[in-house]
């Protein structure tokens, strides 16, 4: 409940810039992922954006009508779509992102700037201590 309670007091912060400009969270989550590489497989963009592939292919659907992002075949696997930013997607994030960078701003104020970096690596050691590798995800008696 803690870490929940505190997601919630960091998004109240995102929420409202978000909704104007007519995005989620989960979609901006998207189009932020999408800055990491000049493309990405569906699959590949689930994960680094923590979004399930059914989720996301509703997203990529309200993004590609919104033209935000761009989607094509790749050559190798036809089933699979590489999918990108488009100018617009671009720019979007380009009129959010000093918004989105003041509010982190404003937490590192109101949380101090060692505390918030000590609270990042200790998430990133609960993270690492409770994810369920491969092995273990294919075989549950399986030990480390």
């Amino acid at each position: 409940m803690a870490l929940l309670r505190a997601r919630e007091a960091v998004m109240g912060r995102f929420r409202p810039m978000l909704r104007d400009h007519d995005l989620t969270e989960q979609q901006w989550r998207v189009l932020r992922a999408l800055t990491t590489a000049p493309e990405m497989r569906a699959g590949q963009l689930a994960s680094v954006s923590f979004i399930s592939m059914p989720s996301l292919s509703r997203i990529l659907r309200i993004l590609d009508d919104r033209g935000l992002i761009l989607r094509r075949n790749e050559a190798t696997d036809l089933r699979a779509s590489l999918i990108s930013l488009a100018d617009d997607g671009a720019a979007l994030i380009a009129r959010i992102a000093p918004l989105s960078e003041a509010h982190y701003g404003e937490i590192t104020d109101a949380y101090g700037p060692e505390a918030l970096e000590t609270l990042y690596r200790m998430l990133e050691d609960l993270t690492e201590r409770l994810e369920v590798r491969p092995a273990e995800r294919d075989d549950p008696g399986a030990t480390t």
